[in-house]
């Protein structure tokens, strides 16, 4: 029986190739989408962070907003009666506090906004 031998070096290419990736080794272009964990760990990092970056300044935004429509002394008191309150309301007087980047929204939107 003739055999290529072309065929026999194939063969043991994916030999060598399966050894290595029984290893663990992978075989990833640079540039592609590929599975490495080493890529995965910093863009799930990344893919956490930036909603939470995003939440967070919606958040002091909407308080800077607040405070700026209702008045300082109007919020704080708004803020002393949440906090004086039971169950979660404690936990939502120490989110709601006028906090300094609250501060600085409601400053912003008093110099492009002036009652």
């Amino acid at each position: 029986m003739w055999v290529d031998p072309n065929l026999n070096d194939f063969y043991s290419r994916v030999s060598r190739i399966e050894k290595s990736h029984a290893k663990g080794y992978g075989f990833e272009a640079a540039g592609t989408l590929g599975r490495k964990a080493s890529n995965r760990s910093g863009l799930r990092v990344l893919k956490l962070a930036k909603p939470l970056v995003l939440a967070l300044a919606v958040g002091i935004g909407l308080k800077g907003v607040i405070h700026y429509y209702v008045g300082a002394q109007t919020y704080e008191s708004r803020v002393s009666a949440l906090a004086a309150g039971q169950g979660f309301d404690p936990v939502g007087a120490w989110l709601m506090h006028a906090d300094p980047a609250t501060l600085w929204v409601s400053g912003q939107m008093q110099s492009l906004l002036p009652r």
